[in-house]
């Protein structure tokens, strides 16, 4: 069963310093691997720095984000798009799609109903998604389309799992080292 366009929500379990407490959008998921982008580390990197003219086209707060370990030396463009826009080059699941960098970003303003800068992405081989979220390293939740875009990324981790009430919601205020408790 695909994943893509659902929630990677990490587990208190999960310590890798790369993963803890985060959120990742699946933007796709097939037999042969899963590809993501973290959606709650924000950089202190403006957008501007890296990618000139695409400041004022991305959502708020307007900085750069770490999508993952993997290819931290390239750019990815996440946006919710019309169907038939042309700027968003490859579609993964529902609106979310890539969106072609190489685009005048002028031409670009208020096109989409939300745009981040990623560097670097999340990337899973062949059965280790699947292995991990076993292990109880992940929990899979459904994606809300302010996810991708929210203004507090954050707190994303606690009120992504907040919102799904029962344990999970539980664990939304769960300490970030719990030796200090």
């Amino acid at each position: 069963m695909s994943l893509s366009g659902r929630l990677l929500v990490a587990t208190p379990r999960l310590l890798d310093p790369h993963f803890h407490r985060t959120v990742v959008l699946l933007l796709d998921h097939t037999d042969e691997g899963a590809f993501g982008v973290v959606l709650n580390r924000p950089l202190p990197v403006e957008v501007e720095a890296v990618l000139p003219g695409w400041q004022t086209v991305v959502s708020w707060p307007g900085g750069l984000f770490q999508g993952g370990p993997v290819g931290l030396d390239g750019a990815i463009g996440v946006a919710v798009a019309s169907d038939d826009d042309p700027t968003v080059v490859d579609r993964f699941t529902g609106s979310f799609g890539l969106v072609d960098l190489d685009a005048d970003p002028g031409s670009l303003a208020g096109r989409f109903a939300g745009l981040r800068i990623f560097a670097g992405h999340s990337g899973w081989g062949a059965g280790q998604l699947e292995a991990e979220v076993d292990e109880g390293a992940w929990f899979v939740v459904p994606a809300e389309p302010t996810d991708a875009f929210t203004a507090e990324p954050t707190s994303l981790w606690s009120r992504v799992l907040l919102r799904q009430g029962g344990d999970l919601a539980m664990l939304a205020h769960y300490p970030a080292d719990v030796h200090l408790n």
